[in-house]
């Protein structure tokens, strides 16, 4: 049986990839700060909280990360862990820099210490890219991030090729486009704009406050990208991959459909508010996940549309205990 630690279980990819870990027999074990007070939502409402062992981890300290690691002795290891929010990260600078390039930096460094076969995955995110105009990112399109979060991910992908080339570590980036899913939390403006359609089509009165709607993502569907951050460490070699769906939407798009869903015009119900603006933005980005086609034999079935149906048509079964219409 293989053993898998997930840095960061408790959020929408890390529940995921245990729920998909756990389906293909291996011995999983997720971290958070503090194992003991928090709650595990995601991975309650998967069923699967019971099955995962959890201990708690400061990956910003050297040798918490490495007595976990001693302890629990992984096959692999995913690392999904850090301050996750692009507007947040202009507001927490040094946290989000600390939390995801030291947190990577230390669990590589423990893994090349203890000189075991751990196979190491690397959550990348498109936001280093930056804009990326009517271009598709693929991976050797270059990096100009717009965001302290980009800026932190950036610095550790090169970390983890660092790595890999010095060290000979099997360690691996996913650079992944935006995925959403009903795991994720309100602050994420998809969800943001999910529930306010929902509450809206349910009776309320309330105004969706956005900020700027004119830009274009690639969006795909959460669970599946899942699959190629484990497939990535099922490969001889190991290597880096953009995972997206090749092609991006402004959110305008987003929000249309959302209130299509309900027979609403998303203009009756939306106010722009210029403080939600971040003080530089991404305007484009799409990715070009063909590599990861070619190599991994991974493919987006789900697009926009279909992760804006999905995700309302959980919360209308109730998946969060929400109130939107039946």
């Amino acid at each position: 049986m293989k053993k898998a630690l997930i840095c960061g279980v408790s959020g929408q990819d890390g529940a995921y990839l245990a729920q998909l870990l756990l389906a293909k027999g291996y011995s999983v074990c997720g971290t958070s700060r503090d194992a003991q007070v928090s709650s595990f939502q995601n991975l309650v409402r998967l069923g699967i909280r019971d099955q995962v062992k959890l201990e708690s981890i400061a990956l910003n300290d050297f040798r918490s990360v490495l007595q976990v690691l001693t302890k629990i002795e992984p096959d692999e290891v995913y690392n999904l862990a850090g301050q996750s929010s692009v507007g947040l990260s202009f507001e927490q600078p040094v946290e989000t820099l600390e939390s995801v390039a030291t947190g990577t930096l230390n669990l590589l460094e423990a893994i090349r210490f203890l000189k075991r076969p751990i196979k190491f995955y690397n959550a990348g995110s498109s936001e280093c890219f930056g804009n990326t105009g009517n271009l598709a990112a693929d991976e050797t399109f270059p990096f100009r991030p717009c965001s302290p979060y980009g800026v932190a991910k950036s610095a550790a992908f090169w970390e983890v090729v660092n790595y890999r080339e010095a060290y000979g570590l099997f360690a691996c980036s996913g650079i992944l486009f935006n995925h959403e899913s009903p795991l994720r939390p309100e602050r994420f403006v998809t969800q943001k704009i999910i529930s306010a359609a929902c509450r809206i089509a349910a009776g309320s009165q309330e105004k969706l406050l956005l900020g700027n709607i004119g830009i274009e993502r690639d969006w795909g569907w959460a669970p599946e990208y899942i699959e190629a951050m484990h497939l990535m460490l099922q490969q001889d070699e190991p290597d880096d991959y953009v995972i997206a769906t090749g092609v991006s939407h402004k959110l305008e798009d987003f929000v249309a459909k959302a209130f299509a869903e309900f027979q609403l015009d998303w203009r009756d119900h939306i106010v722009i508010d210029e403080s939600l603006f971040r003080p530089s933005e991404i305007m484009a980005g799409r990715g070009n996940p063909a590599k990861a086609h070619q190599k991994l034999g991974w493919q987006a079935k789900y697009a926009m549309p279909d992760v804006v149906r999905m995700m309302i048509q959980e919360k209308k079964n109730g998946f969060l205990g929400s109130n939107c219409l039946e």
